[in-house]
């Protein structure tokens, strides 16, 4: 394999890919290895790979791959979601496109324009997922409408309703107009907005007094069925008993009196709309008012709208006021700001609805998920989400779980009669046949006289079983690969959908396996812009993730993506994050070329080669415990910072300089194979963040059998180190330092050679004297007890280095310049220690502004230390 001079991502990456899908090391099977299995919280099957994708399953992947090196038997599931309400609305869309109306289809009609779309589009996001290096096990791809998923969501609903926790109620519901569907309570987003909040005059019937009502939608007051006050409320007795007239329509309504209604809130007079408002329902259960429904299911007035019959509701609001301004019974009209609720998926303001719908009785199933999590059997990353789960599951609601769509699970229940209980639940048309027959006693009823419920399941009803249906946990419970491969062991995925999809999995695995379905929920943060906001098509900030990869290849992406991505908290993402991530593969690329144009020779080893290669394993031996604590507690951005710190610092930055011959000179045999060891463990830590560029490289480094790959390599194995040792090179490193400097900041040539002489009083070890000697290019190294003089000096801690200069120097300017420095650092001391003198400063300013200004002291002292000596040692 040729050795290209210019890293080419693209080709790499594609080349790699196809080689770990040829030799199937993505699959797992069951076998006598521990498992580790994620599952893929499964994108929309109308999706396209977004930055929110990216960051999780970039996540997912080193986690999985991390897992493969660790000797684990690596499963990461993937699959997608049929998206009810998201795919119905674009197949919609589409057929209007075509001139066809979804009304004029029968379902099974129009379910073959769903498949059609799905198989059309479904793939998509996945195939743009191994773009990213994702490494799912493919062979096991799942859709949520598959046969064996489709039937678990059924058993499941029929075994529930079996045990009362489904029942069919007539509620009020939240309707979103635009999909023509309920929602659950989760899916609705309450939004801060700007309205006006009308005060409109009741006549008082048979009288000229009026009552005034504060509303923030008159267009409702064509559904109101009564006034409320409260019975305490001295301003309104007199009203008691009496009847209001509703302007426009002129309905007769009773005054009720109820301490539900807040004295000092408003008017003291509340309009009560049993059908569009879920507290007004209750008023009107317990004062047995009439309901009356004036919209369309599309927000549009029906015939109890009157002249409005057909209109929009947000166009009637408009002109209602107008009309009940020329009717001279709008009083005022005064700004409001009030919570409106919209809808996750469609963005439309949701209308409160009654309406018969199935519901899941969630407060008795929700415990023992709500108990794993505060016991910590399952962990919530990062824990400051826990009390917003326990918050969620103490006030848990019942589960609206029918949807009026037709793209979905359709309910298993199956109507016979005209009565309310007319129904039975079965998983079958044969089923449902024998049960209708049992419970009516008509021994004659055929498959004809039932009526299939025709309301989809919600979503998120089937995505709850995930992480048991995609092993087939729920049809054979008792199966290998669920007992195998069951609970899974972390699952990534967004703080947004911690209720519709992570308590609801945890209240599933519990109900049909009393197990938890995974025991780490890694909880990512937002992808947001620069200026804090969410990535989103809408506001054109969010880039293409496909164009990125193409751009900067997808280790640059990962990489990017993962420096600044600490869980729970959000990504500022910046273009320059790929970029420096793509210098980061470049740097890996360009470290291996180097040390792969070594050639060898049969030498003894170097004193200073055999120290550095001794640092370094002790070195990397200090990371690993620091990357491998970061992993553990799911701190990924920084386990690849120390992963990074590493290989750019240590290794490539230190190491090769240390190592790399002369220009144009062998290297010893035996120090090549020792670096070309090293580079083997950065590979293995390197390649769960860096997938490609790690593969290609060890792929070159010796030929290799597909058993041999790096992707299932083992990861390094953890042995103690030598504390000392590394505290010595750094003190080394800062004396390398120094004498750079002095070389820089004189302009004595790199390839001169000087000597040093120090006074040790560090005590410091001579261990490193070899690589000071090479890296810094001296002739000598010289242990000496008083200063010399006419030298440069520098110190590192209490140590004190000279240089002698010779003639290298103008002594004269540089007499003047250290002068110069010397006077300005007096200056700057004398500032600082005014401002720690003065007591207001020391005990009025935080902790950490005292401390910086202590160590800008001790800094200057230091300073003036080393210029007086250079001073002293040139005069």
């Amino acid at each position: 394999m040729t050795l290209e001079s210019k890293y080419s991502a693209k080709n790499v990456e594609d080349q790699w890919y196809s080689y770990w899908m040829e030799h199937n090391y993505f699959h797992s099977e069951v076998n006598e290895k521990t498992p580790y299995t994620i599952v893929i919280p499964p994108p929309n099957v109308t999706g396209v790979l977004h930055m929110g994708h990216m960051l999780n399953n970039t996540i997912q992947d080193v986690l999985i791959r991390r897992a493969r090196l660790k000797g684990f038997n690596a499963c990461w599931v993937p699959g997608t979601d049929h998206a009810s309400i998201a795919t119905e609305a674009k197949v919609v869309a589409k057929l209007k496109n075509e001139g066809v109306e979804k009304n004029d289809l029968t379902r099974d009609q129009f379910l073959e324009h769903a498949w059609e779309w799905t198989h059309k589009h479904g793939g998509i996001i996945l195939e743009q997922l191994k773009k990213l290096g994702a490494s799912c096990d493919w062979e096991r791809t799942k859709f949520t409408m598959d046969d064996d998923l489709s039937a678990s969501v059924i058993m499941v609903f029929v075994d529930l309703y079996k045990k009362g926790h489904i029942y069919r109620g007539y509620r009020m519901v939240n309707w979103d107009p635009e999909a023509q569907t309920t929602l659950s309570d989760e899916e609705v987003i309450y939004e801060e907005k700007q309205s006006n909040l009308y005060y409109l005059k009741y006549q008082i019937e048979g009288s000229n007094e009026f009552v005034t009502i504060a509303t923030t939608r008159p267009e409702t007051i064509l559904g109101d069925t009564a006034v409320c006050i409260n019975p305490t409320d001295e301003r309104y007795t007199h009203l008691k008993g009496k009847k209001v007239i509703v302007p426009i329509c002129n309905r007769i309504i009773p005054i009720i009196e109820d301490e539900y209604v807040t004295v000092e809130f408003g008017t003291g007079c509340l309009k009560v709309t049993p059908a569009h408002d879920e507290n007004d329902k209750m008023l009107g259960d317990k004062h047995q008012l009439e309901i009356i429904d004036i919209f369309n299911d599309d927000a549009t007035l029906n015939s109890f709208g009157m002249h409005y019959e057909g209109k929009d509701r947000f166009v009637v609001r408009k002109e209602i006021v107008k009309e009940l301004e020329g009717l001279g019974v709008i009083s005022k009209i005064e700004q409001h700001t009030n919570k409106v609720g919209t809808s996750e998926r469609t963005g439309a303001v949701i209308e409160p609805k009654l309406s018969d719908q199935w519901f899941l009785k969630m407060k008795e199933l929700a415990q023992p998920a709500l108990d794993a999590v505060l016991e910590k059997d399952v962990q919530l990353v990062p824990d400051k989400f826990v009390n917003t789960y326990r918050h969620w599951m103490e006030n848990v609601r019942d589960w609206n779980i029918s949807r009026q769509l037709w793209w979905g699970h359709q309910i298993p229940a199956y109507y016979y009669g005209d009565g309310k209980e007319d129904f039975v639940v079965a998983e079958s048309i044969e089923k449902a046949v024998q049960l209708a027959q049992e419970k009516s006693g008509n021994k004659n009823l055929t498959e004809d006289d039932l009526t299939q419920d025709p309301d989809a399941l919600d979503t998120w009803f089937s995505s709850w079983l995930w992480p048991i249906s995609v092993f087939n946990g729920i049809l054979e419970p008792d199966n290998k690969e669920i007992n195998y491969y069951y609970p899974t062991n972390d699952l990534v995925t967004a703080p947004e959908i911690l209720f519709f999809w992570v308590a609801r999995m945890i209240i599933a695995g519990y109900e049909y396996r009393a197990e938890k379905p995974f025991s780490n929920v890694y909880l990512t943060g937002i992808v947001r812009d620069k200026q804090r906001r969410k990535m989103s098509k809408s506001l054109g900030n969010s880039p293409d993730p496909i164009e990125l990869i193409e751009k900067y290849g997808a280790d640059g992406v990962r990489v990017g993506m993962l420096l600044s991505s600490p869980a729970g908290n959000d990504l500022m993402f910046d273009e320059d994050l790929c970029k420096q991530g793509s210098a980061f593969v470049n740097k890996i690329w360009n470290a291996y070329r180097l040390i792969d144009g070594w050639d060898v020779a049969d030498l003894d080893e170097v004193e200073s080669s055999k120290i550095a290669i001794e640092w370094y394993q002790n070195k990397f031996q200090q990371a690993l415990v620091e990357i491998e604590d970061h992993y553990s507690k799911y701190r990924m951005s920084d386990a690849l910072m120390a992963t990074y710190k590493l290989i750019w610092d240590d290794f490539c930055s230190w190491l090769l300089e240390m190592v790399k011959p002369e220009y144009g000179q062998p290297i010893a045999a035996k120090t090549k194979a020792a670096v070309i060891a090293i580079l083997e463990d950065n590979l293995k830590v390197l390649h769960p963040f860096v997938p490609f560029i790690s593969e290609h490289i060890w792929q070159h480094i010796t030929e290799r059998t597909p058993e041999e790959a790096l992707i299932i390599a083992s990861w390094p194995e953890q042995r103690s180190f030598d504390e000392a040792l590394i505290k010595s090179f750094d003190f080394a490193s800062e004396v390398i330092s120094g004498i750079r400097n002095v070389r820089k900041e004189k302009n004595i040539s790199f390839k001169e050679e000087i000597s040093l002489s120090v006074m040790n009083a560090e005590k410091a070890t001579s261990d490193f004297d070899s690589v000071i000697s090479k890296l810094g290019n001296l002739s000598e190294i010289n242990y000496i007890d008083s200063k010399l003089d006419g030298a440069l000096t520098f110190r590192v801690k209490s140590n004190e280095y000279f240089i002698p200069i010779g003639g290298a120097i103008d002594v004269e300017a540089e007499i003047a310049k250290l002068t110069e420095e010397l006077k300005y650092t007096e200056g700057f001391l004398r500032s600082v220690q005014g401002k720690l003198k003065n007591e207001r400063f020391v005990s009025g300013a935080p902790q950490q502004v005292v401390a910086m200004e202590k160590q800008k002291e001790a800094d200057a002292l230091a300073k003036i230390e080393t210029l007086k000596a250079s001073l002293e040692s040139l005069k």
